[in-house]
């Protein structure tokens, strides 16, 4: 819900300011005024608060498991979430990590791991 708002309030605030400079200045500036505030915004949202959002206020994000691996679990770290699969190929458990921005994502490999998981037949 927090997610919806904050475009709901950036979109509005783009919208507001292409109209507000352009009727009162000129339209083109109020185009790029507007077109400014939504590439700032996209920014902020991509590279600071979709995670903050996700983990404080209950917003909305999802990520997809890798073909062949399956889901063991997910926790967070700080502001940075942290989520363990299991490929049964390789026989190793990986954890992935998702940070802000999707910049610096470590990535943990142990091998020969052996999870309890039920067997697939």
């Amino acid at each position: 819900m927090i997610t919806y708002l904050y475009w709901i309030a950036v979109v509005s605030v783009a919208i507001f300011v292409f109209w507000g400079v352009g009727r009162y200045l000129k339209w083109k500036a109020g185009l790029i005024g507007g077109l400014a505030i939504l590439i700032i915004g996209w920014g902020m949202y991509f590279f600071h608060y979709e995670q903050h959002f996700v983990k404080n206020f209950g917003g909305v994000m999802s990520i997809d498991v890798p073909k062949g691996q399956m889901h063991m679990q997910a926790t967070w770290k700080d502001d940075n979430l942290w989520v363990e699969n299991y490929d049964p190929e390789t026989n190793s458990c990986i954890f992935s990590e998702y940070s802000k921005g999707s910049l610096l994502e470590g990535r943990v490999t142990i091998k020969n791991c052996n999870p309890l998981m039920p067997k697939t037949e």
